[in-house]
C-alpha cells in the first residue's frame, strides 16, 4: 500500500513517516497529483489550523472528490481537525469531510497534556477496546452528528478522540 503523508509545512512528518513505513510505502505530498497517486492519505498532527488549512487549500477540492469516491484519509491530531469545516483557532476552511467545528477546550488548565483513557462509543475496528493515548491539545473536535464519533475521552468534560465518516 502506498500512503501519501501530506506536508503542510509543519507537523510530525519524520516520526509519522517512520511509523507508517513499517507496513506501507510512504511518500511526502503537498499537491493533488502526488496525494491522489497514493492508495490513502494521512494528515499529520502538530501545527496551527489556519496555516495548515492555507497549505492544504490547493489540494482540498481534489481530496474531497477522492473521499466521495471512497479514498481513505486518516487525520491525526491537527490532521483530524482539518477534516472538519472550520476552527475557532484560526481563519481558513477545513476540508468539511466531517460536518462540525473545532472549538477551544473549555477547561481550567489549557493545554490539556497527558495520558487519557480513550473509550469506544461505537463498534469500530479502529478503536475496538479502551486504550490509553497521550494528548497535547488546546482544541477539540465537535462534530454535528454524534454518530461520527467512534471514541471519546474526558478532560473536564467529554470530547471526541476519534471520528469516522462513512467508511
Amino acid at each position: 500500500m502506498k500512503v501519501a503523508l501530506f506536508d503542510y509545512g509543519a507537523g510530525n512528518l519524520h516520526s509519522l513517516g517512520k511509523a507508517l513505513s513499517r507496513g506501507a510505502r510512504v511518500g511526502i505530498a503537498s499537491d493533488p497529483v502526488h496525494v491522489l497517486d497514493a492508495d490513502a492519505l494521512v494528515l499529520p498532527g502538530v501545527g496551527a489550523f489556519g496555516a495548515a488549512a492555507e497549505r492544504l487549500a490547493p489540494a482540498a477540492d481534489a481530496i474531497r472528490d477522492a473521499v466521495r469516491n471512497g479514498f481513505p484519509v486518516l487525520g491525526i491530531c491537527l490532521g483530524m481537525q482539518l477534516l472538519f469545516d472550520a476552527s475557532d483557532e484560526g481563519a481558513g476552511a477545513g476540508l468539511g469531510i466531517i460536518p462540525g467545528r473545532v472549538r477551544r477546550l473549555e477547561a481550567r488548565r489549557v493545554p490539556h497534556m497527558g495520558w487519557n483513557l480513550v473509550r469506544p462509543v461505537a463498534e469500530d475496528p479502529v478503536v475496538p477496546a479502551p486504550l490509553e493515548a497521550y494528548f497535547a491539545n488546546s482544541y477539540v473536535c465537535a462534530p454535528v452528528h454524534e454518530d461520527d464519533v467512534i471514541a471519546a475521552t474526558d478532560y473536564e468534560g467529554p470530547f471526541a478522540a476519534a471520528v469516522r465518516r462513512d467508511r
